[in-house]
């Protein structure tokens, strides 16, 4: 029997439904899975925040010592990341072990401290400890947890509550949505926290000084040399007397300062090649420098001061304040020896 083109057309399709049916679920659907089931709970984490997370917020910021976080299992890794997270944003905080605590570490938890716990049930039998310590020594006590009955969440002063979401393991055993939506609620604490006491780059680089972050936020104030180090003499100074100066102090420059210690110019190797000539070491250097060089503010980054060197061709910069009175200079070398990038 002869079959149209229609008919092969619809078997194929068909053929294509089936197959997908079929198909073995690959590693990539999995990992697709979990993810959509995160997001979702992330949403719900979204969708639910009330006046608890501002009371929360409120109750951190007045605490005079540290944030205490604790938890158990999966709740005490994620409670170590929002305590270093804390702490690295300017509101000190430290990890506590809760069965540690039971055993001589309750006494790093001190009346002027606040204790965060984690627990996804609430009813974790090791945060008992911790809790009955903090009802007893009035110390502000925040829940973050999935269940509103739950012990910890009735003994709190204030309950942070997780939304229902599914985990995404598929056996809904394993802590997985639970844990995202934590980490990402204490991301949450930790940020507003920072907003509100105004927690600005120059503190996070105070605390942060290794690494790829310490360096970018490094200020020209940090590399700069300092006074006494500066190459400069007054104007009308003899070029003679400039250049014994410039040598000794091993910038390639020096700087020229007005009688109210203005930087009034500069004199650079590349000076001294275009007016080289019999009568330039008797000349003032007035007649060699240039007027109005270019200057950076001891604050501003040093990628900032890296950058106008490269763009300029040029291998210092003084650092100057509103006045443009000298403060420091700064070498492409200071830089480069910095890491800045």
């Amino acid at each position: 029997m002869h079959r149209g083109p229609q008919e092969l057309h619809a078997d194929a399709a068909r053929g294509d439904v089936l197959a997908r049916v079929l198909r073995k679920p690959t590693d990539i659907d999995a990992a697709r899975r979990v993810l959509r089931a995160e997001i979702a709970g992330l949403e719900a984490l979204v969708a639910g925040l009330d006046r608890a997370f501002s009371a929360a917020v409120e109750l951190l910021a007045k605490v005079k010592g540290r944030v205490v976080v604790t938890g158990m299992g999966k709740s005490g890794h994620v409670a170590r990341k929002i305590a270093a997270t804390f702490s690295s944003l300017g509101t000190p905080a430290q990890f506590v072990h809760p069965g540690e605590a039971s055993h001589g570490d309750l006494g790093m938890i001190a009346e002027d401290d606040a204790v965060l716990a984690l627990s996804n049930s609430g009813d974790t039998a090791e945060l008992a400890d911790i809790v009955a310590y903090t009802r007893r020594f009035r110390i502000p006590l925040l829940a973050m947890t999935r269940r509103n009955g739950s012990s910890l969440a009735e003994a709190a002063d204030v309950t942070l509550l997780l939304p229902p979401s599914a985990e995404a393991c598929p056996l809904g055993l394993a802590p997985t949505t639970s844990t995202t939506m934590m980490t990402a609620l204490g991301d949450a604490l930790a940020v507003a926290l920072l907003e509100r006491k105004g927690f600005s780059a120059g503190d996070f680089q105070t605390l942060h000084p290794g690494g790829q972050i310490g360096r970018q936020l490094l200020r020209v104030v940090d590399i700069m040399h300092g006074e006494d180090a500066m190459p400069l003499v007054r104007r009308g100074t003899i070029m003679a007397e400039a250049i014994l100066v410039m040598t000794a102090k091993s910038f390639g420059c020096v700087g020229v300062v007005d009688d109210a210690g203005r930087l009034a110019g500069i004199v650079t190797d590349g000076d001294l090649r275009r007016h080289m000539g019999e009568t330039m070491l008797g000349a003032a250097v007035d007649a060699v420098m240039s007027a109005r060089p270019k200057t950076i503010r001891p604050q501003a980054l040093a990628a900032e001061a890296l950058g106008q060197m490269n763009a300029l061709s040029i291998t210092s910069l003084f650092a100057v304040d509103e006045q443009r009175r000298p403060l420091g200079i700064v070498h492409i070398h200071d830089c480069l020896r910095a890491r800045v990038a």
